[in-house]
């Protein structure tokens, strides 16, 4: 995913999500916003001396998933038979092809700086997702499109920092949660649609604080909810 299509889908994402684009640096949002993600690393290919992107970072050896096809197209990862006589032996034989694989990535299409990807498209610095589109910072996700800092969750679309959730949409901020849409703040709730700053409740709408409010009051809360998020996101 190239600069271009990854601002495209974070605007996307913010439009979903609060009727506004952000005007951020793309590291920027790395640092506010995926600052506690599990992202691949940048490590260097022990062959090209390239820079290629791993999940693991306690190799020794790294080489990228392209280069080791390679490598096996052009002379083959096997080796000729040799005596040995020691296990110290065998072990600095193995060490000679023992290459960590960076950047794994299968049937998919159009990922970036990410490891282990099955079966998804449009993936910006983001690991172990499967079934994934337009996803950027996100690690151990599932079956979810536009999605940006989340992780350990499934089925989820158009949202922002979801941990350990499933089935949430047009949301930020959730954790430990299920069927939550259009909502801030959520942690171990279910069935929740338009709530902010709500635990530990379910099958709820224009609620904040846990507090039940009309769908007036609420609506201007959120707008000045909103202002604050944004603002804390763009100025750090």
């Amino acid at each position: 995913m190239n600069d271009k299509q990854l601002k495209g889908v974070i605007n996307e994402v913010f439009m979903a999500i609060f009727e506004e684009k952000i005007h951020i640096e793309i590291d920027e949002l790395l640092s506010e916003c995926a600052f506690d993600i599990r992202l691949p690393n940048k490590v260097i290919d022990a062959v090209t001396g390239d820079e290629t992107w791993a999940s693991s970072i306690n190799a020794n050896k790294y080489i990228s998933q392209d280069n080791m096809q390679k490598y096996d197209e052009y002379k083959g990862w096997m080796r000729p038979k040799k005596e040995v006589s020691s296990l110290d032996e065998i072990l600095k034989l193995w060490d000679k092809i023992n290459y960590t694989t960076t950047e794994r990535v299968y049937d998919s299409i159009n990922v970036s700086k990410s490891d282990t990807i099955y079966n998804s498209e449009n993936i910006y610095r983001s690991q172990d997702c499967r079934s994934c589109k337009n996803t950027v910072f996100s690690d151990g996700c599932a079956n979810s499109e536009y999605i940006i800092a989340c992780q350990r969750s499934a089925n989820c679309n158009y949202s922002i920092r979801v941990d350990d959730s499933n089935n949430c949409s047009n949301s930020y901020s959730v954790i430990c949660s299920s069927k939550i849409s259009n909502s801030f703040f959520i942690q171990d709730a279910n069935s929740l649609h338009e709530c902010m700053f709500c635990s530990h409740i379910s099958n709820r709408r224009y609620c904040i604080a846990n507090m039940q409010f009309d769908r007036e009051e609420y609506m201007e809360i959120k707008k000045e909810v909103i202002k604050w998020i944004l603002k804390n996101i763009s100025e750090h």
